[in-house]
Parts: C-alpha cells; structure tokens; sequence
C-alpha cells in the first residue's frame, strides 16, 4: 500500500513529543542496546521492531487491564494495545535517526495503529505492524511486502487509511488517555478517523 506523506518535511517523522518521547533516557538506553546488537539502519529497525513485538504483550493479550500511551510507559510497563505498541516502536525508530510514522486500518469496525519506516536509500515508507502475537498473526518486519497481523479483508469493510502521520491521531490519543483501564478504552475505541 502506498502511503501519503500528510507532513512534507521529513524531519517531521523525527521529531520527539509528548507521546513519541524518544529523548527519555529508558528510551535512549533500549535503543542504544538495540544499536549495538545491530550493524546498520535496516538491522537496527528490524530490532526495533521485533523487541517492541517480542517483548511487549498486547495488553489484551495478556490479560492486562493497564492502558499506555506514551512511548516510555510502554516500554517501562511492558503492556500496551496496538497504538501504544505503536508509539514505543515510533520511539526507538526515531532514537535511531529512521523517519518513523503512525499509520492506521480500519479492521472489523475498529481503528488499528501501525507503524511506518524510511530507512535511508528508500523512496517509499514501509508499513510495519508491531502489535505481534495472537496465534495466527503473522506480523513480520518486511520492507518489500507488508507482513501485518491483519490484513486488510475488503469484503469486511476494512480499509486502510492511507496516512503518514508524524503524531498519533487526536482521536486514537484521546480514547488512550481517557480510558481508567483496558476495559473502557475498549469502549471507546475509534471506529472511524
């Protein structure tokens, strides 16, 4: 799928905020360990990426009722649905000098967070779902086919939002800071952006 740059300045997808807080030091030092392990840019995201999916449960997942939304929490936590885990992987993308993005589908009448990535060299972004583990998923990093967790079942009236977001949408943000716990986010999750 091809994205649609919404900010036209790449360093946008660098920029560290209240949300994508990759100047934290526990997320400077997760992304500095990360980058030892790894020898270049695609290697260091290819990490990034199965750290945040590996190592992170989805909240629902686990069973864990603690809704996260900033990138530092968590990856502190270690607990966070679809956006949260999101966040975190924007986060260490960005710590590591990749323009990384927020992107979003539409899956069974729910609003799912994604991730998108430029690595240098590379004129197109590449989706990347971090949310992992359901049996069944078979979220991977790939940067020439998307590999997500879900995809995309047209006939179900899923859609793809074909937006690179360099901050978490203001609905998706909201639902996550609202929510006392997993439970009533899952009640107001977006449906729609």
């Amino acid at each position: 799928m091809e994205l649609i740059q919404q900010v036209p300045e790449l360093s946008a997808y660098l920029v560290a905020d209240e949300v994508i807080d990759h100047e934290r030091p526990l997320v400077r030092r997760t992304a500095a360990r990360l980058r030892v392990e790894a020898g270049d840019a695609y290697s260091y995201a290819k990490a990034a990426f199965e750290f945040v999916r590996d190592t992170i449960p989805h909240s629902h997942d686990a069973g864990d009722m603690r809704v996260t939304w900033r990138a530092s929490d968590v990856l502190e936590q270690r607990t966070g649905i679809c956006y949260a885990k999101s966040h975190a992987l924007t986060a260490l993308l960005r710590a590591g000098g990749i323009p990384a993005a927020l992107c979003y589908q539409r899956l069974d009448g729910v609003v799912h967070g994604l991730v998108a990535l430029r690595l240098p060299g590379r004129e197109r972004w590449s989706r990347q779902d971090p949310r992992g583990g359901e049996p069944g998923a078979g979220a991977q990093f790939s940067l020439d086919e998307e590999r997500l967790a879900f995809p995309v079942q047209p006939e179900s009236n899923d859609m793809d939002y074909p937006v690179a977001y360099a901050a978490p949408h203001l609905m998706v943000l909201h639902a996550l800071q609202s929510a006392s716990d997993r439970e009533s986010l899952w009640l107001h999750l977006p449906t729609e952006l």
